[in-house]
């Protein structure tokens, strides 16, 4: 097993202010506008996005939250152990909002479909963005694409694209695992 790095610490972080900087001219000052970051791993780059927006930008009153897709997935039942579920904290409503769902990698699609499953549990969004820091464009199942996207990678066959965070796994770093 190989592992070449795509992102380095530094290329993340500048991904990461062109995202936020993204958001700010889509968005302006987030009034109507949620951040949900998709659990696990989409939430350690939400949070990132919230404190760009926070402190570069001074957008106060982000509502940005969390939200579980564990028992939305079409495959929750067919692995040989249980799933564990995340925790979701939706503390808003998100009805007539825009919504902003923030994942880490946008694979198949299919934990986008579980998102918009699971949030009408929450009210009936406006309208639904998807950011992701990595989009597999060639690995989609689903004919789901990404409205602000950091980068694109061709990973075929049996690739992997592993985003460390440095609040995980001490560094932030995106490789490619062959």
């Amino acid at each position: 097993m190989s592992q070449k790095i795509l992102l380095n610490s530094k290329e993340i972080d500048i991904i990461l202010h062109r995202l936020a900087c993204q958001l700010v001219e889509n968005h302006t000052n987030f009034e109507n506008t949620v951040l949900i970051g998709i659990q696990p791993r989409g939430v350690f780059l939400a949070k990132r996005i919230e404190e760009i927006l926070k402190t570069e930008y001074d957008i106060s009153g982000v509502k940005s939250g969390q939200l579980d897709i564990t028992f939305y997935r079409d495959d929750f039942r067919r692995g040989e152990k249980p799933l564990e579920a995340n925790k979701t904290r939706i503390e808003f409503v998100v009805e007539d909002k825009r919504v902003v769902f923030i994942d880490d990698v946008l694979y198949t699609g299919r934990s986008i479909r579980s998102a918009l499953t699971a949030i009408q549990s929450f009210g009936r969004p406006r309208e639904i963005e998807l950011l992701t820091l990595i989009d597999r464009r060639f690995s989609r199942h689903l004919p789901i694409q990404p409205d602000y996207n950091g980068r694109q990678v061709d990973a075929i066959n049996e690739e992997k694209v592993k985003v460390n965070w440095k609040e995980n796994e001490g560094e932030d770093m995106v490789y490619l695992i062959s």
